[in-house]
């Protein structure tokens, strides 16, 4: 499993103050036997965290022991599983590094700007090479890192305790360049840990954090621009995007080249891609100069929300061949090309609609000899999208049969907590739906259109609560207007909407 040996010592060293980890990694015999001047300068006093996490329960397989030992290092247990299954699905792929060069269940790095794995090798003691394949060592150096990043923001063993405190340290593990970058890596720990989940790892394991009401506390980051939020990234989007619906978040400049296509090159097809790593961990490494690679959009798993990152017009780096660059779109998919749980139908509902929209601007033919996968690519030693990449399914999308639905729901423009309440039809233009949060009290309206998807077109939702001002968001949209949200606990709504020449409006109801 490991590029080099592992030793088995009859008894550990005697721990030093910076040992809790070593503790751990040493009872799974994943740490040399030798003295203790060999581990880790300094992981944080050992009596900040408790000396012992407590038996793991004994119908727990080997990976969930590993992060219940984790937390004799003072790191929320969920909190961890959160993280690594926001990087990896809990599938550490064998020892094979990410694009961005992340190694296990909990992706430490190692690439010229972030040496999460080197850290880890330094605060634990454990060999890179055990890091890198060996699920224990991997998650106990990943409760290192995170607990050094804790110990930096001077968190004590109170604020330790709370999943919340933690927010900031998350962050700073993903490594991210940019504030709105950071913000969406931690959000997806956290969206994670109050959603609750079942993941089953490659090897038949099962592991369940249970739901939880969350409320980070993002610190400085709460400034940063909400990449999770459609309304906040509206207007910038749609002064940067092609694609209307999409956030822009520009890529280094050191890793495409402005052109200006389709006058210089004509654009005449599009490749599939699959990140091989996060979606947010895969929008950072296009920011960082580093990379030398970009591709044009990247699409999340778990919802089909898209980041553009280069401009179609410039030729972005994502095909390893330049005759593909100049005249092809990089479409990048979150996930791993040996993990099917990555390929949701959210998502290639929502590339479908994507492709859809490239093609007809420029005139591309939908079929497979235009819109192909990485592994096509001429001279490419890339498998991309893989086995489990579903081409019937997705092609019937791009084509039309079954894909023309709008990508986005109403519970997904409104946000968590929203449920809808009622609905209203906008003949065959759209349907305008008031939604509710149950947890803050808030209702929403949103509109979601049905025909001429992609192409903004008039749109309207509107929310009133009774004896406070009408609030409307009205425009030309490609795929919804709102969310419109106001406080309404108690208090009669009055909603409503339009889509094409077909308007609701609804009397004063839902009152309490």
């Amino acid at each position: 499993m490991t590029a080099s040996p592992i030793v088995r010592a009859p008894r550990c060293a005697a721990l030093t103050a910076a040992g809790v980890v070593t503790l751990l990694l040493c009872l799974a015999g994943l740490v040399p036997a030798g003295p203790a001047s060999a581990g880790p300068a300094s992981a944080g006093p050992a009596s900040a965290g408790p000396a012992s996490a407590g038996p793991a329960s004994a119908a727990e397989g080997p990976l969930a022991t590993a992060f219940t030992q984790a937390a004799a290092h003072g790191v929320p247990r969920d909190l961890l599983v959160a993280l690594a299954y926001a990087e990896t699905h809990l599938d550490g792929h064998g020892g094979r590094p990410s694009a961005s060069g992340g190694y296990g269940v909990a992706h430490l790095v190692s690439n010229p700007t972030l040496h999460t794995l080197e850290e880890a090798a330094k605060l634990t003691g454990a060999p890179v090479a055990s890091l890198k394949a060996d699920d224990t060592a991997n998650v106990a150096g990943a409760a290192a890192v995170l607990r050094a990043r804790a110990d930096a923001l001077g968190l004590d063993a109170a604020a330790r305790a709370d999943s919340d405190r933690w927010y900031t340290a998350v962050a700073r593990y993903g490594g991210a360049s940019t504030p709105e970058v950071a913000r969406l890596y931690a959000d997806a720990v956290y969206d994670l840990l109050s959603a609750g989940f079942t993941a089953r790892t490659p090897a038949g394991e099962t592991i369940t954090v249970a739901a939880r009401p969350a409320h980070p506390d993002r610190g400085a980051l709460a400034n940063a621009r909400d990449l999770g939020l459609p309304e906040n990234n509206r207007t910038l989007a749609a002064a940067a995007v092609d694609y209307p619906g999409a956030t822009w978040v520009a890529a280094s400049s050191a890793n495409y080249a402005v052109s200006d296509r389709p006058a210089s090159d004509s654009i005449d097809r599009i490749v599939i891609h699959v990140t091989q790593g996060s979606y947010a961990g895969t929008i950072s490494w296009f920011q960082n100069p580093a990379a030398q690679v970009s591709a044009h959009y990247v699409v999340r798993s778990s919802d089909g929300a898209i980041t553009q990152m280069v401009r179609e017009k410039d030729r972005a780096w994502h095909a390893g061949n330049s005759d593909y660059n100049h005249h092809s779109v990089g479409i990048e998919h979150e996930g791993y090309v040996d993990n099917a749980s990555w390929f949701t139908d959210a998502m290639y509902r929502s590339s479908a609609a994507l492709v859809r929209s490239i093609a007809a601007r420029y005139g591309i033919p939908t079929d497979r000899s235009h819109i192909v996968g990485h592994s096509q690519v001429p001279g490419t030693d890339h498998t991309d999208p893989g086995p489990n990449w579903n081409w019937t399914t997705y092609m019937q999308y791009v084509t039309g049969g079954g894909g023309t639905g709008n990508p986005y729901t109403p519970e997904q423009v409104c946000g968590d907590g929203y449920s809808v309440i009622d609905s209203a039809g906008l003949g065959t233009a759209g349907t305008v739906y008031l939604l509710y949060n149950s947890g803050n009290g808030y209702n929403c309206v949103v509109t979601l259109k049905k025909t001429s998807l992609g192409t903004p077109t008039a749109t309207t939702a509107y929310l009133e609560v009774q004896g406070k001002s009408r609030v409307t968001d009205s425009g030309n949209f490609g795929y919804y207007a709102g969310p419109v949200r106001a406080a309404a606990a108690d208090k009669c709504v009055k909603w409503g909407g339009k889509a094409g020449s077909n308007t609701y409006d609804s009397p004063f109801e839902h009152c309490g």
